[in-house]
Order: C-alpha cells, then sequence, then structure tokens
C-alpha cells in the first residue's frame, strides 16, 4: 500500500472514532500539512463516503451520524479480540443476545475483514476449545496466536522459545494437538519431539512461534481439552486428597468440576473414588456438606478432622436456634 493511500484509510480510520475532528488535530495524527488533510478529505468524498464539514471556531470534519461504514477496519488484535469475545460468549451461554443475532454478527465482521486476516482468525475458532465460562485471560500476542492456531488448524510442525515455571528457557518442537482456553489461560497440546512425549504449554510462556515444514496426522482419540484438565487435576499441591462418594459422578463434578478433580465412574456398590490435588483443606468440608451424599475420606487424616469441626459448629448453630 502506497503511503497517500495509507493516510487516506487513516484519516477514515480516525473520523470513524467519531465526533468532531479538527484540520490542525488530523494534520498531527497524519504527518501532513493541512491543506493536504482537505485534499484526503476530497478523495474520501469521490468515493461517496459522507464526510461532513463543520464550520465555526472549533469546526472541522465528522462522518455523518448513523452511517454505517464499510470496510471495517479493524487492526490484527481487534478483530481476533471481537470475534473470540462472540464465539466465547455463544458457546458459554453468556450472550446478551440470541444465538441467531450472535452468529450473523460473527458472519457480517467476518466477511468484511481483508481475507489474509479472516482465515488466520477462522483457524483461532476452529482449534481452540472451551472447558469453562470466560473469565479475564493473561495478555497474549495476537500474532503468537494466530501463528499456533494455524499450525494446529493445518497439522504443521511448531517451534518456539518456551519458558518453564522454573526460569529455564529454551527451543522446542512440537506437533500441535490443539488450543484450550481454560478459566482465563490458553494453552498448547501436541507431541513434543524432543522429550517423545506428550505434552502441555501455556501460551503466556511461549514467544516467536513459527512454522516447520511438512505436516502431520494426530493420533486417533487426541482430546486437547481433557489432556489439559487431566494435567491441571493431577498438577501436585501441598495436600493430596483421596475421596470416595456414593453418588452419580454427575452430581459430585458440579461441586468438584473436572480441572480441579478426577472423578471415576461407580463401582458396583454405588461409591465414585474422587482425587483432587489442593493446597488448603480448609474448603472442602463444606463443599462436602453441600453435596449432602455419603462420604469416606481415605486421605489425608486431617480432613476429616475439619469435618469434624465443620460438623460440631453447625450442630452447635442448631442448638442456638433451637433454643
Amino acid at each position: 500500500m502506497t503511503r497517500p493511500v495509507g493516510r487516506v484509510l487513516t484519516l477514515l480510520e480516525l473520523l470513524q472514532s467519531g465526533g468532531v475532528r479538527t484540520v490542525a488535530d488530523l494534520a498531527g495524527h497524519l504527518g501532513v500539512d493541512e491543506r493536504t488533510v482537505r485534499r484526503y478529505v476530497a478523495q474520501l468524498v469521490e468515493l461517496d463516503l459522507p464526510v461532513e464539514s463543520v464550520r465555526g471556531r472549533y469546526g472541522g470534519y465528522r462522518l455523518a451520524p448513523g452511517h454505517r461504514m464499510p470496510p471495517l477496519m479493524l487492526t490484527d488484535e481487534e478483530a481476533v479480540a471481537v470475534l473470540f469475545g462472540l464465539t466465547a460468549a455463544h458457546r458459554a451461554g453468556l450472550s446478551a443476545a440470541s444465538g441467531t443475532a450472535g452468529g450473523t454478527a460473527t458472519a457480517k465482521i467476518r466477511r468484511v475483514l481483508p481475507r489474509r486476516l479472516a482465515d488466520r482468525v477462522d483457524a483461532l475458532l476452529e482449534s481452540v476449545a472451551f472447558t469453562a465460562a470466560p473469565t479475564p485471560a493473561a495478555a497474549l500476542d495476537p500474532e503468537a496466536l494466530l501463528t499456533v492456531a494455524d499450525a494446529v488448524r493445518h497439522r504443521r510442525p511448531l517451534a518456539f522459545r518456551y519458558t518453564s515455571a522454573d526460569g529455564r528457557a529454551g527451543e522446542r518442537s512440537l506437533l500441535p494437538y490443539g488450543l484450550v482456553a481454560h478459566t482465563g489461560r490458553w494453552y498448547l497440546t501436541g507431541w513434543d519431539t524432543a522429550a517423545g512425549a506428550e505434552r502441555l504449554f501455556r501460551l503466556d510462556r511461549l514467544t516467536a512461534p513459527r512454522p516447520l515444514p511438512g505436516s502431520f496426522e494426530p493420533p486417533a482419540g487426541a482430546d486437547p481439552a481433557g489432556r489439559v484438565l487431566h494435567a491441571l487435576a493431577t498438577a501436585p499441591h501441598r495436600h493430596s486428597v483421596r475421596l470416595r462418594i456414593r453418588s452419580e459422578a454427575e452430581p459430585i463434578r458440579a461441586h468438584f468440576p473436572t480441572g480441579l478433580a478426577l472423578i471415576a465412574d461407580p463401582d458396583p456398590e454405588g461409591w465414585c473414588a474422587v482425587d483432587l490435588q489442593v493446597d488448603r483443606l480448609d474448603w472442602i468440608p463444606g463443599v462436602l456438606a453441600a453435596l449432602d451424599r455419603p462420604f469416606r475420606i481415605d486421605r489425608p487424616t486431617e480432613l476429616g478432622g475439619r469435618v469434624r469441626a465443620l460438623a460440631a459448629r453447625l450442630a452447635e448453630s442448631a442448638a442456638a436456634e433451637r433454643g
């Protein structure tokens, strides 16, 4: 794109931000003189764009109120934010609009994006799996996110620089299986060629991703979302907890969601084994009380004492209420 054309489009973007923009303000943003600004405005008018001249001391230029401006001018980062936000809200059931409205809004935005960017955003939306309702996420480089998504979609090997939790940094190469968004973080799963095993990587610790030559076929049954949830539920913490709860699995998952606990199917007597790795035990007795199912504590012994203490406090409060 030549510089004059680029400046004309920048002028249009400035006017799209709303309000009256003075000639001096526009000239300062574009790095040109006021006469050149007026020439650029004339070019927009020749394209049938409704640029209005406002007279007076605080006059300048503005777009006609209520006009819907094509094309939609979004940066790569803005396009990712808007389309991903619409998709995440729809999948989590958080959209204030109907499903049809969300879908048509996404389609309209997608249609007016440049082909290069539209294809990359499509790769992201097709590659990502959601495991929970969206929460505020760690900041990511949009270019890195789109590059990773493109490699996942087209099954291309990927190289990147990664910094582990203990601060060690190094080059990694991966056959990427999938992208997962979970409670405010992004994860990438795949086959680590150097380690010879499937691995999980946090995208906020990943930099400079680049596709490698060739392609690959993911193994049958690859489950990126399940891999992330299993890894989070089994990550070592201060306390290793094993419970047995007499219930179907679904009511237990409502109180101990996947990603927090590993819940086995009921045995022949109806008991589900529940395993958790946690830093604190104080919240578990209350959850067991809310679940209201028979349970047994296999470990740790300390948890049994906390449950008995909560039961005593509840009994004391109930007796005081009767009195």
